[in-house]
């Protein structure tokens, strides 16, 4: 049941680190090439679906390493994903109190009434997030290992 229960958990944070991954390193690339305001509209929208996905998957995965680190405390790995959970508590309190605020501010905007600084406001936004990005890709790292 453990080894069930350390697969799926890593392959979910593995997932979720895709997709930060790729919002990062493609998709804001994309959108950034194209004009404001088709940039500025699939930023919106990108905000709104993943806004409403992202935390569920983040606490979500966070449950799920909480389960492992308790289930699988006198097994090998065991300081590896509690390190791994520590980090991902640290990427929650990031989005919660960096990424979140800007996020809800730039899914309400549209071409008509965003703000002069929207650029900058999405920069700052990139580069909590690339931290971000780090912190998760770390915590997934320590769940291999863990596996191994």
């Amino acid at each position: 049941m453990l080894n069930a229960l350390e697969i799926i958990t890593t392959v979910i944070v593995g997932l979720m680190v895709g997709v930060e991954f790729s919002v990062a390193f493609v998709i804001n690339r994309i959108l950034n090439a194209l004009p404001d305001d088709s940039n500025q509209l699939g930023r919106a929208h990108g905000g709104r679906m993943l806004g409403a996905v992202m935390p569920v998957w983040y606490i979500g995965s966070l449950v799920l390493v909480a389960i492992w680190a308790i289930a699988g405390r006198h097994h090998d790995g065991a300081g590896l994903v509690v390190t791994a959970g520590a980090l991902l508590i640290v990427s929650v309190v990031m989005s919660v109190l960096l990424l979140v605020p800007i996020n809800n501010r730039g899914k309400t905007w549209t071409p008509e009434n965003r703000p002069e600084d929207w650029k900058e406001q999405m920069n700052r936004w990139d580069r909590f997030h690339y931290v971000r990005v780090a912190v998760i890709i770390a915590a997934f790292a320590l769940l291999a290992a863990a596996l191994a």
